[in-house]
C-alpha cells in the first residue's frame, strides 16, 4: 500500500527572506497561524509538489541541517 500524499512543504517568508521552513496538511490554516505569531506581513510559499508525511519530514530535517 502506498502512503498518502497529503503534506505540503513550505517556506515562511517576509518579503524575499525565508524565516522558517516547515510542513503542513493545510497551507491556508498554517499561514494564518504564522501571521498571528510573526505579523500579517509574512506569507507561505509552497515548495515542490504535495508529498507523503514521511517525505516531508525528511525534507524538513534537511532544511534544519542546511541541506537544499
Amino acid at each position: 500500500m502506498m502512503a498518502d500524499r497529503n503534506t505540503y512543504k513550505y517556506h515562511l517568508k517576509r518579503g524575499n527572506e525565508i524565516i522558517r521552513s516547515g510542513i503542513t496538511n493545510d497551507l491556508e490554516r498554517r499561514e494564518k497561524e504564522h501571521q498571528r505569531e510573526f505579523g500579517s506581513n509574512v506569507h507561505l510559499q509552497k515548495v515542490g509538489n504535495i508529498t507523503t508525511r514521511e517525505g516531508a519530514k525528511e525534507w524538513e530535517k534537511d532544511q534544519k541541517r542546511g541541506t537544499p
